[in-house]
């Protein structure tokens, strides 16, 4: 992790500070028409992000099949969902040009289903890659890639390598930047975020996060249309009230809560509603919006006029 990373870990009150500037200033690269964006969660941290014509679709992490997210609403899941060959063939009538698998990290909940996924998805016949973390491309996971009969250099982007924390990778029109996350790991390499260019639009997915100081200069730096947060509390994340000083400090106008009614430890169903009422009482500009998992929504976001992150001033 760079020096300005170590940074990050400044007391929150010192960003909470020039929070109100960043959350008052415009989108410089947000242009006035909107773009639709579908999205569709899959339960805990996981979800789908598409474009508005299903050429594009970007998978953030990897537990679908196994995903115990749907239990706490009482919701069955969908038979889509249901398995490895059932989730291919639905992604194969879509058409997709390509499906892109965003791996924050290596924790059950997040790649239980991950290599069983791209298996599934390569034998349908479907243009998939995926990227995460530099070194757990490079170092960890190699061994599982070839246990599983799958090609690292040929899935995971950037020949294999993966990406560090603040370089990217880009495939079929996608842009995606990986940014640090306060989390652990299974084993050992850092936890990240991303941020996600894609159909016009700028996406920033915490990944399992806590609080902390340097998210402030995410949003200046990135500017991203919506942030998904993790907002479950528990043993592993941050809860609602850290997640929406989150909103605040990141300055986006809307954010998605995610991470929550998975397992015991963490809020249960109503950490969506938790969530939208922290953001209004300290970043009332942002809008909230709570998903069910397994139903997809279309969200309108702001457009990203340059692809290439902001350039923080001085």
């Amino acid at each position: 992790m760079s020096e300005l990373s170590r940074g990050a870990f400044f007391h929150v009150s010192a960003a909470a500070g020039a929070a109100a500037s960043l959350a008052a200033a415009p989108l410089e690269a947000a242009a006035a028409t909107g773009v639709q964006l579908r999205m569709r969660w899959y339960g805990g941290g996981v979800y789908e992000l598409a474009t508005a014509d299903d050429k594009t679709i970007v998978l953030v992490d990897a537990w679908i099949w196994n995903n115990t997210g749907f239990t706490a609403f009482g919701i069955p899941k969908p038979a889509e969902l249901s398995s490895a060959s059932a989730y291919a063939a639905h992604l194969k009538s879509r058409n997709p040009e390509a499906v892109i698998v965003a791996l924050t990290h290596d924790h059950g909940d997040h790649m239980g289903d991950y290599f069983e996924l791209l298996g599934a998805l390569t034998a349908a016949g479907i243009d998939v890659k995926t990227v995460g973390q530099s070194d757990l491309m490079r170092v960890a996971l190699p061994p599982k890639f070839k246990a599983a009969n799958l090609d690292n250099t040929k899935l995971v982007l950037n020949n294999g390598a993966g990406i560090n924390m603040g370089g990217s990778a880009r495939y079929k029109g996608v842009r995606l930047e990986l940014v640090p996350a306060v989390h652990s790991t299974a084993a050992g390499f850092p936890a990240a975020g991303f941020i996600i260019d894609l159909g016009g639009t700028r996406i920033y997915a915490s990944g399992d996060t806590d609080l902390y100081g340097d998210l402030a200069l995410v949003g200046r730096r990135y500017q991203p249309a919506i942030a998904i947060l993790s907002t479950g509390n528990g043993a592993f994340t941050m809860g609602p009230e850290d997640a929406a000083t989150a909103v605040q400090i990141l300055g986006v106008p809307h954010a998605i809560p995610v991470h929550f009614a998975h397992n015991p430890l963490v809020i249960g169903p109503h950490c969506g509603d938790l969530f939208r009422a922290a953001v209004a009482r300290v970043a009332p500009h942002a809008t909230v919006t709570v998903l069910t998992p397994g139903q997809p929504t279309t969200l309108t976001l702001p457009a990203v006029t340059a692809l290439e992150r902001a350039t923080p001033s001085a």
